[in-house]
């Protein structure tokens, strides 16, 4: 065999071992005291391009080394044919949890099915997706989710098929049940305060449309309408909240939102930058967007989601670009509130525009790409109103200009004029306070919220260590809560929360305590100036009290109890916020372990 021939066959075999190398992804070990795990860097993947293999045939091709590894560890393919299936080994060498929820971190998915092959052959099969009810969901999340066992010290093999009209995007991440509950605490406040900010938006253009009639007003709460509309469908709380009993409308409302979303941007933008007088070639072009989008949306109700979703999405590159030359191009022109405007647009459209990269697998799924359309579209909002009252100041700048220059009749109609625009500023400044008061409050208990009260706690722990005083915190978590929302309706656990906080209020106002909910069927307390012995006997008459009397709601009486974790900070202990609610809430764990409604008071209290 002469010399090239050998340089050949070892070339060949270098690139053999090579690819057998890059098929091979490490298990995904779950360690002790690991509470979460990205499944992506320990997927490999493989193509069903008819989308009609089983899971037997696709477990045998990665026993075979056939599925390959994630390109660039990314799990965002774009829009793609066939069926998509995922492959990961998993090794639970985690003591303490055997039971995990696995969730998909993507809610437009159409068909999830996961297998779950054990070490004596036996296979597990669960599916999800929005072409199923809602109800089918292991637990009721927006994003697909399963749970899985994973015997300790047992191998199990993960493999996944997902197929789907939408964009291809599968970001699987494993939870112990804990881990979970903050993860969706966390992302119930931040989407919380999202949609809060265009309600209170939302409403308070509706005040200035109502008064002013003015149409940017209007086209504006139709845009923040849209807007959130398909937000609420893209997070897959339309399909949660909405319509969780019809697949097939949570999937056409996606595209139907999208259109009435892009219509009224158009529409906005052509009459707050009045285009039909200062560019009427552009509010041409702008007029037959809004056209092409009116067609999209019937479209919707005829022709498939991908050939409807996809040119829209890819609409949104042009449309965006056109936007800013549209803003550009007033500003050269000297229309000075097209500056904020320009702004305002170009957080919206970056955001915009990172989500719909994610969507054809240009950029990798972060937290940037994933909610960069939420900040993004705040910023936006927030700044288009300060677009429109800069637009209101500059007419007031005119009126004034006129009144110099006009007879005295038209001193009194800029007179008018400029009350009118006062009584808008007023009502702006009346709605922002109650905007800042809103922040504060929980919507459902009237109780300050969460973050509300880490403010004013570290203000109440600066004055106890500078008067030398004890602060005392209460943890209190419902018993049971779950089974109330099953047995008697979300309405009547609602009403159980409320409760709760008016029992809290009238209990403990009397001590200048500090109530907040925490969270869920959480809350928090913090009482100055008490002793260990006192602020433990406070909280046993206060579990007395929630267990003492029934909750009445739609002729039922509903017995609650609860569990209650107390910690005293005493000063000089050099203790902050976190240490304190950590140590409450490890006893508010300790009181869970005794079995519930009790109260567990941290070591050295007394």
């Amino acid at each position: 065999m002469t010399s090239n021939r050998w340089i050949a066959l070892l070339l060949g075999l270098l690139l053999a071992f090579g690819a057998a190398a890059a098929t091979a992804a490490g298990p995904a070990v779950l360690e002790p005291g690991v509470e979460r795990l990205a499944l992506t860097p320990h997927l490999s993947y493989g193509i069903d391009e008819t989308g009609r293999a089983d899971a037997s045939a696709m477990f045998a091709r990665a026993s075979r080394g056939d599925f390959k590894p994630l390109p660039g560890d990314s799990a965002a393919f774009g829009f793609t044919q066939g069926a998509y299936w995922f492959h990961a080994p998993l090794f639970n060498q985690n003591p303490a949890e055997q039971r995990w929820l696995l969730v998909l971190h993507y809610p437009l998915l159409d068909n999830v099915d996961i297998y779950l092959r054990y070490p004596d052959g036996r296979v597990e099969h669960m599916a999800s997706g929005d072409t199923l009810p809602f109800s089918a969901r292991s637990i009721r999340y927006r994003h697909p989710n399963f749970w899985v066992t994973l015997p300790q010290r047992t191998e199990v093999e993960l493999l996944v098929r997902v197929a789907s009209r939408s964009s291809m995007q599968v970001p699987l991440a494993l939870y112990t049940p804990t881990a979970f509950a903050e993860l969706e605490r966390d992302s119930q406040f931040g989407i919380g305060l999202f949609y809060g900010i265009l309600v209170a938006l939302l409403c308070y253009n509706l005040v200035l449309w109502l008064s002013l009639r003015d149409a940017s007003h209007f086209w504006y709460m139709f845009h923040v309408t849209g807007f959130g509309l398909v937000m609420f469908c893209l997070n897959g709380l339309a399909f949660e909240y909405l319509w969780p009993n019809s697949p097939w409308f949570a999937n056409l409302a996606i595209p139907l939102s999208m259109a009435v979303s892009q219509v009224a941007m158009h529409q906005f933008c052509r009459v707050f930058l009045e285009l039909e007088t200062r560019q009427p070639i552009a509010n041409k072009i702008s007029l037959a967007l809004i056209g092409f989008f009116l067609l999209m949306g019937l479209a919707t109700f005829v022709l498939d989601y991908r050939t409807v979703v996809r040119p829209m999405t890819l609409a949104v590159f042009p449309g965006a670009l056109f936007i800013l030359y549209l803003a550009i191009t007033s500003i050269r022109n000297g229309y000075a509130p097209a500056k904020v405007f320009l702004m305002a647009w170009a957080f919206l459209l970056l955001g915009t525009a990172l989500y719909a990269s994610v969507s054809f697998g240009l950029l990798d799924k972060n937290f940037f790409t994933e909610y960069g359309i939420q900040i993004g579209s705040a910023m936006e909002m927030i700044l288009l109103s300060f677009a429109l009252a800069y637009r209101y100041a500059r007419l007031r700048s005119e009126n004034e200009r006129l009144v110099r220059e006009h007879n005295e009749q038209l001193e009194r109609h800029v007179a008018r004029r400029t009350s009118e625009l006062s009584t808008a500023l007023e009502q702006l400044a009346e709605a922002n306070q109650r905007l800042r008061e809103s922040n504060r409050r929980d919507a459902l208990t009237g109780l300050f919220n969460r973050r509300h009260f880490r403010d004013m706690f570290e203000q109440q722990l600066h004055q106890a260590n500078e008067h030398r005083q004890s602060l005392g915190v209460l943890l209190i978590d419902l018993d049971h809560f779950k089974d109330v929302n099953d047995t008697h309706g979300h309405l009547a656990g609602d009403e159980c929360l409320r409760w709760l906080g008016r029992c809290l209020h009238d209990n403990l106002v009397d001590h200048g305590a500090l109530l907040a909910r925490f969270g869920g069927e959480e809350f928090v307390v913090a009482l100055p100036d008490i002793t260990g012995d006192r602020l433990v006997q406070v909280a046993e008459q206060l579990r007395l009290k929630i267990c003492g009397e029934p909750v009445r709601y739609a002729g039922n009486n509903i017995r609650i109890s609860a569990s209650i974790g107390v910690f005293l900070l005493r000063p000089g202990a050099g203790l902050g916020v976190d240490d304190a609610l950590h140590q409450a809430d490890d006893a508010l764990y300790m009181a869970k372990n005794r079995g519930r409604n009790c109260v567990h008071a941290a070591e050295g209290i007394s």
